[in-house]
């Protein structure tokens, strides 16, 4: 897929990952749909419209249902179309197992696969109809592999995994792609909270020995977006960790 003049809806674009993704379509010149749950900063639209294409801002929560169908229908009339959907946003809430309370498991469920669903669902869609459209789940080295203090996180990152699998078997007719990234240690909001200890621990386990920056993951997605023969794939983006599990 050319992606000038295309549309792209970025669940959780307001910083990090999400921003990182916004910003690298915005440089293939295409459109952007910023999303997170509050008000959009007017400045972060703005920045994304200096690179020379629309943008809009799309406030709401993609675990409720209803509101992630209003949130598309919002997108699309704003723009005109979704082309491409990256369900970036997530959340999470590490502790043992034997220390989660069900609300920690069912709320990082909720938001990670639940919402994931939710969006894919309503831009599906739309999709259809237009017989185009690629969609990319970000989903973790932790839904492949496990991680400790992580169950409920990895639990909704692997389901992520099944759910790309099965709906890009299902768009494939339409020629609609679906497929998954799984970054590693990537740097950011999430990383900067880890201790110096833990940081050189999981350094040990990269083969290229760094953590990623949050534009590897972006780059990735431009590139599933662009191609129009794969899907139904996770793209590892972690330095090598996965390879050596």
């Amino acid at each position: 897929m050319k992606l000038k003049g295309k549309n792209v809806f970025i669940t959780g674009s307001t910083r990090g990952l999400g921003a990182a993704i916004a910003r690298a379509f915005a440089n293939e010149g295409a459109n952007i749909v910023l999303n997170g749950r509050g008000e959009i900063d007017p400045n972060s639209i703005q920045e994304i419209q200096n690179l020379g294409v629309s943008c809009i801002g799309v406030s709401g929560d993609i675990s409720d249902f209803d509101n992630a169908g209003k949130m598309i229908d919002e997108a699309v009339k704003g723009l005109g179309s979704v082309d491409i959907l990256v369900n970036n946003a997530g959340i999470t809430n590490d502790k043992l197992v034997l220390r989660m309370t069900a609300d920690d498991f069912e709320k990082c469920l909720k938001i990670n696969l639940t919402g994931t669903f939710n969006m894919t669902q309503h831009v599906l869609k739309k999709m259809m109809k237009q017989r185009q459209g690629a969609i990319i789940n970000l989903s973790s080295v932790s839904g492949l592999i496990g991680n400790l203090g992580q169950a409920n996180y990895a639990a909704s990152k692997a389901g992520v995994i099944g759910f790309t699998k099965s709906v890009a078997r299902e768009a494939a007719t339409r020629g609609i792609t679906c497929n998954a990234i799984a970054p590693g240690f990537i740097e950011t909001d999430m990383t900067d909270v880890l201790s110096d200890k833990v940081k050189e621990e999981a350094t040990k386990q990269i083969p290229l020995q760094r953590f990623g920056q949050p534009e590897n993951v972006a780059e990735t997605a431009v590139f599933l977006a662009k191609s129009s023969y794969i899907t139904g794939q996770v793209i590892n983006v972690d330095g090598g960790m996965v390879m050596q599990g």
